[in-house]
């Protein structure tokens, strides 16, 4: 089993993750039996599923990743939020409707909680979700003030007859951000069928359901007229997007660098694709769905469709896993910079191979393989 695959889930069969060391070594560590402050919002734990551990996230600190990166934090400042962040553990449903309050404000509710012991650090980290430092098992949670509620979010949470992603796609088009979808999806607050959802699930979830019901539009729109390729870099993550005029097709290419965080002396590659609907879980996981939504958000309001193929390279840079969050919003900023465009599908490649710096990732495109057998743009745009 590879790291870049495990992703500190264990899977390897090491009694310690030699990667978590890394992020242990950094964590503060604070001992308590109560907290007295804001809860940003809730999590849903995976394990067990449907016997689930549930709980408030406790923290005073900004906890919404977009203002991180308008704030210019680093990931050490990232980790020392995120390791001072309390995750409240209970079995007992008694507390959902509290935590039902905390996901519906649109702002961090004062709460005060005790618990069964003092709290102790337990790293809650599984690459998808960003990661929690501190645990403890709940005693009592009581919210101190009401919710306060934006009208889309109660209009949706109101009515038990919409379908989840219906919900989805209206709080979306309401302004309403994934990170509170996440949190209503996740505390059972959403569809026809009611129940909470493992937190690392519902991230996923938002992405893909709101991407696709996004794609179905992108497929009926006429193909962009430029090849263009968008990039960016954070944390450690570059992000390239190269977007080819014809049909709707999304591929992307993930590479962890050599010595970078879950890797050893030689690069890791995994892609993979779709054309239509997507039904298969990508073996990229949950990043591949922040990516693709970055994606839809920017062809969807130009009414333009086109083939996409996206690389992702991870430098030894991103020494702590912070989430897929990241993926979402470093290709959020790279679809908002001015492409770069090229005159012919070889241009492009050699762009990409320079942002890159080498050209090894070519052979991993099925997509970019297709295109490159044509002798004219006009063969690929379907005029």
């Amino acid at each position: 089993m590879h790291c870049a695959e495990c992703k500190g889930k264990g899977l390897c069969g090491l009694e310690k993750c030699p990667i978590l060391s890394r992020f242990y070594a950094k964590a503060p560590f604070s001992f308590k039996k109560e907290y007295h402050g804001n809860s940003p919002s809730v999590f849903i734990g995976s394990y067990g599923y449907p016997d689930v551990v549930t709980g408030p996230l406790l923290i005073d600190d900004n906890d919404h990743p977009p203002d991180w990166i308008n704030g210019q934090y680093s990931i050490e400042d990232i980790v020392a939020v995120r390791s001072r962040t309390i995750r409240g553990r209970s079995k007992e449903i008694g507390h959902i409707t509290e935590l039902q309050e905390i996901a519906l404000s649109s702002k961090p509710l004062p709460v005060d909680v005790d618990f069964t012991k003092p709290i102790s650090f337990r790293l809650t980290f599984d690459g998808i979700m960003a990661p929690v430092g501190l645990s403890g098992e709940l005693k009592d949670l009581q919210v101190l003030e009401n919710a306060h509620v934006a009208r889309a979010v109660d209009k949706v949470t109101s009515d038990t007859d919409l379908k989840a992603v219906e919900a989805l796609d209206y709080l979306y088009g309401s302004g309403i951000d994934t990170y509170k979808m996440t949190s209503l999806l996740s505390s059972g607050l959403l569809g026809k069928r009611r129940r909470v959802t493992p937190t690392r699930w519902a991230i996923t979830a938002v992405d893909d359901m709101i991407s696709k019901k996004l794609a179905v539009s992108i497929r009926k729109n006429s193909s962009t007229d430029t090849i263009s390729i968008f990039s960016h870099e954070l944390y450690g993550n570059l992000i390239i997007f190269i977007l080819i005029p014809g049909e709707w097709k999304f591929e992307m290419i993930e590479i962890w660098s050599r010595n970078s965080l879950w890797n050893g002396e030689n690069d890791f590659i995994v892609a993979d694709r779709e054309r239509g609907i997507k039904k298969n879980y990508s073996p990229i996981t949950g990043a591949y769905y922040s990516a693709r939504l970055a994606v839809t958000e920017y062809l969807s309001p130009r009414h333009i469709s086109g083939t996409v193929i996206v690389i992702r390279r991870i430098s030894s840079e991103y020494w702590a896993p912070l989430g897929t969050w990241v993926i979402r919003e470093v290709s959020r900023l790279a679809m908002k910079k001015m492409p770069v465009t090229c005159e012919n599908v070889k241009q492009a490649e050699e762009i990409v191979s320079s942002i890159l710096g080498y050209d090894d990732w070519r052979i991993h495109s099925q997509y970019l393989s297709d295109l490159t057998r044509q002798k004219k743009i006009t063969d690929f745009i379907g005029f």
